[in-house]
């Protein structure tokens, strides 16, 4: 029988990625309500940054083989470049593995420097795996259809050395197009959704959705007062917030929140949890800094936004919390569809705000008669090659779908993004939503 010692250390790294997996699914089903909510928020995070790591480590040791250990034995090995290169193959490793500790160190105001190359270089990592991988699949493929002759193995060689030079130079155009794109202002989506039974008196009514800000390491103040800012201009009549608004504590990141105070929409500005509310461990006092801003939480609950032209004219407005606290088995908190609803019924429209996807599936299910649920939290992706695995995931991946005849699901990208600063293949997005009496 093989001992622990004698695994490679990609198996090792396997068996503390299980190791780590299985205490979170511990604490989530067993500690969740045994712990303080400071102590839970720390174990919680630390756990998912060790998860995260041990599983990188046996990508890390892939790309360090196929960036460096395939030269070693070139006659550029011995030069200074070739240090350079190693010292360079290490930081960018050392830089996108610290990333995950930054949400327990580095929170501010504004992003540190040192969080920002960190993400960055987990984007890159990202995309280096992927190129690494699929490149080595097609070399993989060649050698099989081409044969194993003498001839062929000296193609071969050249071609090896080829992979991760062209896997490097796609990986840094890349990155170069996802930090610029990431870093230009939200697009206004402008979109015309007809609303069942909405009143002829509430016709054109304006929404403003904002979804996945994600404050925290690499999203702060002045990036949430441009948004701010591009929603003031829009002059909705509601503004709505549908989760993931932040990455940390409500006092530790308070300063970069207080752009909302100026959001003033006459019918209301509502929030809605979404799962990295719960992994913050501190929702209670979000909700409390929110309504400080006159940002009203809905809890598993709704509330009648009135005509401003006719007080009898309405249309139910609810929220439900994120799936992601039955999950982690968070007091008070779940998703609650009867208790968001009640009091809505099929007789006025009904517009619900649901943070995933699958939550707003659910939803449906339960309730056909919701005529608009409004989402977020796919990110549309948020870079390549991560796109796939969201499309595949989520029932409702990205923009307005039309379910039955008088139900509509819209899903945005996301106003910034999570902790990468980058985007490929989708783009940040302050969505306005005009809402159509049929």
């Amino acid at each position: 029988m093989i001992s622990f010692k004698q695994l490679p250390i990609e198996a090792k790294a396997a068996v503390a990625a299980g190791v780590v997996f299985f205490s979170m699914m511990l604490s989530r089903s067993y500690l969740a309500e045994k712990l303080d909510f400071r102590t839970r928020r720390w174990l919680l995070r630390l756990q998912m940054a060790l998860f995260a790591n041990t599983l990188m480590l046996m990508g890390s040791l892939h790309v360090w083989r196929s960036t460096v250990t395939t030269f070693t034995r070139s006659s550029a090995a011995s030069s200074f470049c070739f240090m350079l290169w190693k010292i360079a193959v290490f930081m960018f490793l050392a830089l996108a593995h610290s990333s995950f500790f930054t949400l327990l160190f580095l929170v501010a105001e504004e992003p540190y420097f040192f969080s920002l190359a960190a993400y960055t270089c987990l984007g890159a990592y990202i995309i280096l795996i992927f190129f690494l991988f699929t490149l080595g699949t097609v070399e993989q493929a060649y050698k099989l259809l081409a044969g194993r002759g003498a001839k062929a193995g000296t193609v071969n060689k050249n071609r090896t050395a080829l992979k991760p030079v062209l896997a490097v130079l796609l990986t840094v155009v890349l990155t170069v197009v996802g930090l610029l794109n990431a870093s230009q202002p939200p697009t206004v989506n402008s979109v015309e959704i007809p609303v069942h039974k909405l009143p002829s008196t509430m016709n054109n009514l304006k929404v403003v959705l904002l979804s996945d800000i994600h404050l925290g390491p690499t999203v702060g103040k002045t990036k949430l007062a441009m948004i701010v800012r591009m929603v003031k201009a829009l002059k909705p009549d509601v503004t709505v917030i549908v989760g993931d608004l932040s990455d940390a504590e409500a006092k530790i990141i308070r300063p970069a929140v207080e752009p909302l105070g100026e959001l003033d929409s006459p019918l209301g500005t509502y929030f809605v949890t979404g799962n990295h509310e719960y992994y913050t461990s501190d929702v209670s006092n979000w909700f409390e800094l929110l309504k400080s801003f006159n940002i009203q939480p809905l809890h598993n609950e709704n509330v009648k936004i009135i005509s401003p032209k006719s007080t009898s004219d309405w249309f139910c407005l609810a929220g439900v919390d994120d799936i992601e606290a039955d999950v982690l088995h968070y007091s008070g908190h779940g998703m609650d569809l009867k208790k968001a609803l009640r009091g809505c019924s099929s007789e006025h429209a009904i517009v619900l705000l649901a943070h995933q996807p699958i939550a707003a599936k659910w939803a449906l299910q339960e309730r056909p008669d919701i005529n608009l649920i409004l989402s977020g939290h796919t990110h549309g992706g948020q870079i390549f090659p991560l796109n796939a695995g969201a499309y595949l995931l989520n029932p409702f991946f990205v923009g307005l779908y039309q379910v039955g005849q008088n139900t509509f699901v819209y899903v945005s990208p996301g106003t910034m993004y999570y902790g990468i600063p980058m985007r490929l293949g989708s783009r940040a997005e302050i969505t306005e939503i005009i809402l159509r009496s049929p």
